[in-house]
């Protein structure tokens, strides 16, 4: 009799580790669908990139191995040639990396690779509940002491408490009591599983915020390019080609309480200047190109009731931070 409540008791543990396994992976793929709504359409295969560098994840003790690990083979791996080539250059001059956003790129550069090793550890931990190896060294599933205390340093990413709770269990006295197939297990592949949805939602983000670190780069140079005072002359060719004169504040990047009232969008690249005005429920679009070595504006307009004509700008006074 008690021969069979323990295979009794053993079928339902293995039971409820499959049902377990199961809600966990449709948990996974509905937590990935929902990532993937709001992310690029086209991206990397983090995954097989993390399999084919996991030795080096898993042993991720430093910013300085993190960047080195990226320049290497992890950026170009990630599309990210661009940014891996600008660290791996030997220290730039402080105004040219500050222009390139360097010290920002590098924050970035550290925070991905953190969340990529951390979802390297839940993936493991999961491939170790399914191959029922629950007993290799601790390190292995939670990572060196050196390892942990470079994940702790990196801020608070989304995906560190739910990496704590992971490691405490899996340093617990129930995990070195756990049977093959017993409730600590369930509970370990559920956190290692939400580990693996938060810790890849926080690698997507940060690899598009590199990817589009040289659009940051150009705006803010746009940006710099543009400050300062202008004297404004629009003609209208509408009402009898009417002119409007005005004088117009460009505030230097990060003073966006000094934009000019309506403005909703500027885009500067190169000598081509775009801005977009909103007010009162119309819109009016400005195409404009500098002259004058940056010193004057030319261009056109046209807005939502269907006016038209010419817009010129002259630089009254420089930027004033």
């Amino acid at each position: 009799m008690y021969n069979h409540i323990r295979l009794v008791r053993s079928a339902l543990s293995r039971i409820s580790l499959t049902l377990a396994m199961v809600a966990v992976s449709l948990f996974g793929a509905w937590l990935t669908a929902k990532a993937d709504q709001s992310l690029p359409s086209s991206f990397p295969d983090f995954p097989s990139i993390i399999r084919a560098h996991s030795d080096q994840l898993a042993k991720l003790e430093s910013d300085k191995g993190a960047g080195t690990l990226f320049v290497s083979a992890i950026g170009p791996a990630l599309q990210l040639g661009d940014a891996a080539r600008t660290l791996g250059r030997t220290p730039l001059p402080i105004k040219l990396a500050n222009e390139l956003l360097v010290p920002d790129l590098t924050s970035a550069v550290h925070r991905l690779m953190s969340s990529l090793a951390a979802w390297h550890l839940a993936s493991t931990v999961k491939q170790a509940v399914r191959d029922r190896q629950l007993a290799p060294p601790t390190e292995r599933l939670v990572g060196s002491p050196q390892v942990r205390a470079w994940l702790d340093q990196q801020g608070n990413p989304p995906w560190h408490d739910t990496l704590s709770q992971l490691s405490d269990l899996l340093t617990s006295p129930e995990w070195a009591k756990a049977d093959q197939e017993g409730p600590v297990v369930v509970t370990a592949l559920e956190r290692a599983a939400r580990l693996e949805v938060d810790a890849m939602q926080a690698s997507y983000h940060e690899w598009d915020r590199i990817r589009n670190w040289k659009d940051r780069v150009r705006g803010l140079n746009g940006q710099a390019r543009l400050c300062g005072t202008w004297q404004w002359i629009i003609h209208n060719h509408q009402h009898n080609h009417q002119e409007q004169k005005l004088s117009l504040l460009f505030p230097p990047s990060g003073q966006t309480q000094s934009t000019p009232p309506g403005l909703a969008e500027m885009i500067v690249l190169g000598e081509n200047v775009y801005l977009r005005w909103e007010a009162n429920g119309q819109v009016q679009e400005d195409s404009l190109q500098f002259s004058k070595e940056g010193q004057r504006l030319e261009g056109s307009f046209v807005n939502s009731q269907g006016g038209w004509g010419s817009i010129s700008g002259k630089r009254t006074a420089g930027c004033t931070p």
